[in-house]
């Protein structure tokens, strides 16, 4: 492989071309070249010594697993057509331009996974302009994706921020040319890795096939082949569990509903929003047939459940000598059984292994032999009843056993948020331990929080241990714009590169690479795009030049206040520094349930993080005083960015991608503005100074229905599209009802509560919707205020728990509420956005 040109600075690697000149300025990007791939001995040497049982893994068992992977792929022909659909379903007016081609010798690739770009010389008119070359159908579509980004200016991204800029490619027989010979892409590391364990129910839950297809579509357009694939389980599970005489009446009580699955099956609760239907089961399994036949076809490697010790408490009276024990309250209020608490089975005991090989059998009867890579978190903030490395060591080897018994192919993919959230038990004894405990080669983890507490860098590389590098970046599908743009373009590299590295590209064992573990997506489209090329790159980005192509691509047209504002977005907004999970505390969206007294003028003034603690098993914080908001960058500088994409508006007002990160960039700015006006509130209260405090209160309420209206004139950012799609799935009018409710709770409260006491999760998944801020937001801090302003004229201390009984009884009501909201944009986001600036910025 050859070095690339100077001509172009920040590309990906190149072969077979010495001289390409950039077909658009500042697109054809090719990485420097890989480092040579190892031989598995100097690997062996430079791993630090694991015990008996992993050392046991050889080349032998390796090359196995290689065979056994090729084995379940797709046909050539098969995973060409697939690519071919991708092509068909983005761009249709170019489904002939392309030639897709699966080179399964290794006569292009050898043994690294790559793409490769070049001409179709002699072409007849309206046939195929461009071949594109790789490993699998994903290699396919990700070169695609590469020639339409790097040479006809295209920008992809979900439809929720602004969709795809597809109107810059050239007309079918006028696409760009590769000159020279061709150019071709190498994966640095083979796996890219997608999702969270809960994304499933923040993102995913009321998808349909219509949508899962466009979201596989755009798994394989980024790189994607090692996706996470939890839809439908319970459905099997309900098949298994019957086998060991469980039953449906059971199986009621252990569930959730459909919004709240992801912590039924983590075991933070059981029943809530609950039961499931046999209608909601059996539409589920046939969906999930769907996705994983696509992503089979198009050559990923699903990552399917595996057993991790969840029981429904039947078990307990069914097998009354086995080891089941009753976990601890998970974020109640009062610990109520009736969703509280749950049962798990501890691996040692000989019925882990059983339900666990019946679960992975029953999977491969379900969907056939479609995978070696199971997902298990049985210590995922769940800490085990000693600290004996020996004693965690075993457990390790039941969980395995349990899955290798069902396939004897099994490879375990662990999160690892557990050597962050409990670092004080997890040390370097105990976690050796644990990731010992099955032969090397066959555990993969993710570093979940890479992107901002990398555990690699503290553990030496998981102790040789293959992990991914992973980008958390989002909690609770809250909607704030954030990122870390350096660590994303440099961490992934520098991790490949430090000394003793289990990241780097070994023949014999390919399972690391980079990964996306957002708890909810669609937003922040620049951060997703970024990290989804750190999969293809094997040197650092130099952002501030990247973010230039990536303004050209997402609005198609060059613009200099746009590029000038991008800049200031890079230095403030995408680049936080401070090492704080950023979970979305504004005040709108999270109105603090406290009492004004509890904290002093002074204290209410100072920009400060609060105290969090982290809850067992839940992935995010929690505040245990007044929420402050997260605040890492100058509103005044942001302002500035914000200011620019308006004076840019005239010539982008048509383009959706523009509209989209406007509306975004003059929600987050009026958002920020609340937060110092809800404190100079708070202040007003502390002096005593009513008139302040009624100024401050109009401001702030005023605020809240501006950005309404705001968020109404984008589709993007509507409440009604969240209920509509909850209540399209449902068969019967229960589940209509239930359906909605739970999609109205998850957004809302979340949890349990009581006539007095919030939910201790209320507002974890907050959105700013359209909808949600007038019918919810605004009366809930009306309220509030009402009784503030009303304490200070009668001259008596704020009554807090009148104020809870009145808003909880609102928020229970508007969750179990019928009304509807609007599905499509009203008014123009331009003259809105102009209109809020001179309002509040002039």
């Amino acid at each position: 492989m050859q070095s690339s040109s100077s001509e172009m600075p920040h590309a990906c690697s190149c072969e077979d071309q010495r001289t390409e000149p950039e077909p658009l300025a500042g697109f054809a990007m090719r990485p420097p070249p890989s480092p040579p791939l190892l031989p598995l001995l100097l690997l062996l040497l430079l791993l630090p010594s694991p015990p008996a049982a992993a050392a046991a893994a050889g080349p032998a068992s390796l090359e196995a697993l290689r065979a056994a992977a090729g084995r379940r792929a797709a046909s050539p022909a098969t995973q060409e057509r697939a690519a071919a659909g991708v092509l068909r379903r983005l761009l249709p007016s170019h489904a002939l331009s392309f030639r897709f081609q699966i080179d399964p010798k290794g006569g292009v690739c050898g043994d690294s996974s790559c793409f490769r770009i070049s001409n179709v010389d002699g072409s007849s008119k309206g046939g195929a302009e461009i071949l594109i070359q790789g490993n699998t159908a994903v290699e396919l579509a990700s070169g695609l994706h590469w020639y339409l980004k790097y040479w006809c200016g295209v920008h992809i991204s979900w439809d929720k921020t602004g969709g795809a800029q597809l109107a810059s490619v050239p007309s079918p027989g006028s696409l760009p040319r590769v000159k020279e010979t061709a150019v071709k892409v190498e994966r640095p590391v083979p796996w890219n890795y997608y999702q969270n364990v809960v994304t499933s129910s923040y993102s995913f839950v009321w998808w349909d096939w219509r949508r899962w297809e466009k979201e596989i579509d755009w798994m394989a357009l980024q790189g994607i082949n090692l996706p996470l694939a939890f839809t439908g389980q319970e459905a099997v599970w309900q098949k298994v569990f019957k086998s060991f005489n469980v039953t449906d009446r059971d199986l009621d009580d252990f569930f959730g509903g459909p919004a709240f699955l992801a912590w039924a099956r983590m075991g933070n609760l059981h029943a809530w929003g609950g039961p499931l239907s046999q209608n909601w089961l059996d539409q589920q399994l046939a969906l999930q047939k769907k996705i994983l036949s696509r992503m089979i076809e198009l050559g990923m490697v699903p990552v399917l459940p595996s057993f991790s010790g969840n029981v429904p408490v039947a078990c307990k009276k069914l097998f009354p000598s086995a080891s089941i024990t009753r976990l601890g309250e998970w974020n109640t209020v009062d610990g109520n059984p009736r969703w509280c608490c749950t049962y798990i089975l501890d691996p040692s005991d000989a019925l882990f292994i059983d339900v666990g090989q019946a679960f992975i059998k029953q999977q491969m009867k379900e969907y056939g032999d479609i995978t070696s890579i199971y997902n298990c978190d049985t210590f995922n903030e769940n800490t085990p009843p000693t600290n004996e490395p020996a004693y965690i060591s075993s457990l390790g080897s039941a969980i395995y056993q349990a899955m290798s018994r069902g396939n004897k192919d099994a490879v375990w993919l662990m999160q690892g948020w557990l050597f962050y959230s409990d670092a004080a038990f997890w040390k370097e004894s105990q976690m050796k331990a644990l990731l010992h405990s099955v032969p090397i080669g066959k555990m993969m983890v993710l570093d979940l929080f890479a992107d901002v507490k990398p555990i690699w860098q503290t553990s030496s590389q998981f102790y040789g241990v293959p992990y991914i590098w992973c980008m958390l970046h989002n909690f609770g599908g809250n909607i704030e714009m954030y990122g870390v743009l350096d660590s994303i373009s440099s961490g992934p590299i520098d991790a490949r590169r430090s000394y003793n590295s289990t990241m780097v590209h070994f023949t014999f064992i390919p399972y690391v690479g980079v990964g996306m573990c957002m708890e909810g997506i669609e937003h922040n489209p620049v951060v997703y795009e970024l990290m989804s090329e750190m999969a293809f790159r094997s040197q650092k980005v130099e952002v501030e030049d990247w973010l230039k192509s990536y303004s050209y691509r997402r609005y198609g047209q060059s613009n200099v206040e746009i590029q000038k504002a991008w800049a200031i977005l890079y230095h403030t907004i995408y680049n936080c520094t401070d090492g704080i999970a950023d979970h979305n505390k504004d005040y709108i969206v999270e109105f603090p349930d406290i009492s004004p007294s509890s904290f002093s003028s002074q204290y209410s003034k100072r920009k400060i993080i609060s105290h969090v603690r982290k809850h067992p098993r839940f992935l995010g914080e929690v505040s245990a005083s007044l929420p402050q908001p997260h605040l890492w960058y100058s509103t005044e500088e942001a302002v500035k960015s914000l200011e620019l994409f308006l004076k840019a508006g005239n010539g982008l007002s048509e383009s959706l991608t523009y509209r989209y990160d406007l509306v975004d960039l003059t929600r987050q700015s009026l958002s920020k503005l609340a937060n110092k006006v809800y404190l100079d509130a708070m202040d007003s209260y502390q002096k005593r100074d009513s008139s302040g405090l009624n100024f401050h209160t109009k401001k702030f309420l005023e605020l809240i229905m501006d950005i309404e209206t705001l968020l109404a004139s984008d589709d993007n950012f509507l409440l009604g599209p969240w209920l509509e799609t909850a209540k399209s799935l449902a068969m019967t009018e229960d589940e209509r009802k239930q359906y909605e409710w739970n999609a109205r709770t998850q957004v809302t409260m979340w949890y349990d509560d009581t006539k007095t006491e919030q939910s201790k999760l209320h507002d974890y998944a907050n959105k700013f919707w359209s909808g949600l801020l007038k019918s919810y937001y605004h009366p809930r801090a009306s309220k509030y205020f009402t009784r503030l302003s009303r304490s200070l004229q009668e001259n008596r201390s704020f009554q807090l728990e009148e104020w809870r009984r009145d808003w909880i009884s609102y928020s229970n009501e508007w969750q179990s509420g019928k009304e509807l909201y609007p599905v499509k944009a009203t008014g123009d986001a331009l003259a809105i956005s102009r209109s809020l600036f001179a309002k509040y910025f002039r």
